[in-house]
């Protein structure tokens, strides 16, 4: 029996890194990229299943080629994980141009640039998954998120919109949305994190997702998504209210 392989992007720290172990654990060939190959190198010396792809995903004709080479080693690709991401809290806190379009680049025009690298493999294959990592800050707009909660609002909408491009090509798309997971990006956070969780748990939910569920989205932990979806679907004015005061958000005069 041919093992199942995953590609994984973000692969070197954070969420990325605990799936890659948990995929491998459970028996699947695991490709990572992101662009530090010495922590790539690290974790496929640890895990035999794990092949490390260097890869910075705004730069387009890479993704191709590196696509490409996963193809070659392996053949088969059965999931596509895409989570590269960028947050600087503290540039997100006034109109920094330059720092948002920096986040765009890589938050979603990186994802977009490995959809668009896999999107003829899997509309000829006819069945495999791609999966598109977002953000809770992707619901509605929050204080303090220029530039992150924008650009992953985006992909949000992004990948309700490829649910059906890829459908009709029987190739499921799926949407993550975690809560707050310890990772060197959220260790950036200057405030309370509720229900802060580790990227292993992280990792189990999402395995579950893929694997043993269909659903289009991937949210967790329910306790905090739950009530954030409920928020929502707020009129404007009331939403505005509560996260003004669950985020002690003033109104200047």
């Amino acid at each position: 029996m041919n093992k199942k392989t995953i590609w994984i992007t973000g692969g070197s720290t954070g969420i990325g890194k605990a799936l890659a172990i948990k995929f491998a654990n459970e028996g699947w060939n695991v490709a990572i990229s992101a662009r530090r190959e010495n922590l790539l190198n690290e974790i496929s010396v640890n895990h035999e299943n794990i092949s490390p792809f260097p890869l910075d995903v705004t730069d387009k004709s890479k993704c191709k080629e590196v696509f490409e080479k996963i193809k070659n080693k392996f053949e088969n690709i059965d999931i596509c994980f895409f989570s590269t991401g960028t947050w600087n809290p503290k540039k997100e806190r006034d109109i920094d141009v330059e720092q948002i379009e920096e986040v765009f680049k890589i938050n979603f025009f990186g994802t977009l640039n490995t959809i668009k690298a896999v999107e003829e493999y899997f509309k000829n294959k006819k069945s495999g998954t791609i999966t598109i990592v977002s953000s809770i800050a992707g619901y509605r707009g929050l204080p303090n998120s220029t530039g992150y909660g924008p650009s992953k609002s985006a992909l949000n909408n992004l990948a309700e919109s490829l649910y059906f491009d890829f459908g009709r090509s029987n190739v499921r798309v799926c949407l993550v949305s975690p809560g707050f997971i310890k990772t060197p990006m959220t260790d950036k956070n200057d405030f309370k994190m509720p229900f802060l969780k580790t990227t292993e748990y992280a990792a189990e939910k999402i395995y579950d997702g893929l694997v043993n569920k269909k659903t289009f989205e991937i949210h967790f932990p329910k306790s905090l998504t739950i009530v954030l979806k409920i928020l929502s679907f707020l009129p404007s004015k009331i939403y505005f209210g509560l996260v003004g005061k669950l985020t002690k958000y003033q109104k200047k005069d």
